[in-house]
């Protein structure tokens, strides 16, 4: 520590399957990581690689720390110190780690060079989510959103939903849910309420400080640019001008068309899932939907786009910047934002599964992913 205390933190990595290929997954900093939480999601990365076709395993990390309170020093001593303990067990032909919760291109960054430092070269492909001045890939920061927006469209045009008449609510406005409703409002759609840690707020259609009228409609949408001006000013989007401020819960239950979850696991709940709604809900936060309340829902009829369909974006853009890392030959990011629409064909499969065998969703992504995983298992090892 900065003090010249030696402090000991407990770390974890696990890795599910390697069948597709090398391990794949983020490392996470807080103070409850524990060793089933990581193993979890380890297996989650499995099948979230395997239903988009990406050459990669599952593999999950973390550290038990709350980062916000030790230094940066102090954090770029525990990153290094994570790599040096995890040694020969990661590398891009092994295990690629990447960012997760509460951990930044910046501790990429760091841990790339100390694994570089081992070998004696530079070595970009040991993890992926870098800043660009290190071998990072452009278009990456909003890879997770932009993956989500492609499925969304896709549901919406399975669903004959009309572009024009839906009006979305998300949930969640940081990284992942401020680039997804940036992304929906440059398309030209109703994000009508959106949400932080801090509290929501909801469009006063009456005001004319938030609304951007869509052309040929009498519809409304928060003007999107604004309220990511406001935040950055202040901290939170609640009291946004021309808005009502509302709960996260009553984001949730509004009646919108369509609801983008973007923020913690177990947003819904079985006491929450009867005030529910939307007709589509697609996860881009891990696990927002519990599996009681995902029962209730698929009853009523509520179409979700499960989280390892719906948030695999990031997962295919890390898939890009390892295969640039490995060939040090960088695409421009058009050429990153165009290859990721690989994601519709990977929807389109697994729609095409849920509609052959009468079953959600959430349901059919996995036939996909695990016969993908067993097939792959069968042919190595001839099982």
């Amino acid at each position: 520590m900065d003090s010249g205390e030696i402090k000991v933190f407990k770390g974890f990595r696990s890795q599910y399957n390697d069948a597709l290929g090398s391990f794949k997954g983020g490392i996470r900093f807080h103070p409850k990581v524990n060793l089933s939480e990581v193993k979890a999601l380890s297996a989650w990365m499995t099948w979230k690689c395997a239903v988009v076709g990406i050459p990669f395993g599952g593999g999950k990390g973390g550290i038990i720390v709350d980062s916000k309170k030790i230094s940066k020093e102090e954090l770029e001593r525990l990153s290094r110190g994570y790599i040096q303990a995890l040694g020969d067990f990661i590398g891009p032909q092994i295990d690629i780690p990447a960012p997760d919760v509460y951990t930044t291109s910046q501790i990429m960054d760091w841990m790339m060079d100390e694994y570089s430092k081992t070998k004696g070269y530079n070595v970009p492909g040991v993890v992926t989510g870098k800043s660009l001045e290190v071998g990072g890939t452009k278009g990456r920061k909003y890879s997770t959103s932009q993956g989500g927006v492609y499925v969304f469209e896709k549901a919406v045009e399975r669903l004959k939903m009309n572009p024009k008449k839906i009006n979305i609510a998300i949930q969640g406005f940081g990284n992942v849910g401020a680039f997804v409703a940036e992304i929906l409002f440059a398309l030209g759609y109703n994000v009508v309420a959106v949400s932080d840690s801090r509290g929501g707020i909801l469009l006063d259609e009456n005001s004319s400080n938030c609304r951007n009228k869509i052309k040929n409609t009498k519809q409304y949408s928060l003007n999107i640019m604004e309220v990511i001006k406001f935040k950055k000013d202040t901290g939170s989007v609640v009291d946004f001008p021309g808005t009502k401020n509302i709960t996260n819960e009553q984001l949730l239950a509004l009646d919108v068309e369509v609801l983008i979850p973007s923020a913690l696991e177990n947003a819904i709940t079985e006491k929450n899932v009867g005030k529910i709604k939307a007709k589509l809900i697609v996860e881009l936060a891990n696990g927002p939907v519990t599996p009681e309340a995902d029962k209730k829902l698929d009853k009523k009829g509520v179409v979700i786009v499960p989280d390892i369909l719906a948030n695999a974006g990031g997962a295919i853009v890390s898939y890009f910047e390892w295969v640039q890392n490995l060939q040090n030959y960088y695409w421009e990011e058009e050429e990153n934002v165009a290859k990721l629409k690989v994601i519709e064909r990977a929807f389109d499969e697994v729609w095409n599964k849920k509609e052959s065998l009468n079953i959600s969703i959430r349901l059919a992504t996995y036939p996909v992913a695990v016969e993908r995983v067993a097939k792959a298992e069968k042919l190595r090892r001839n099982i």
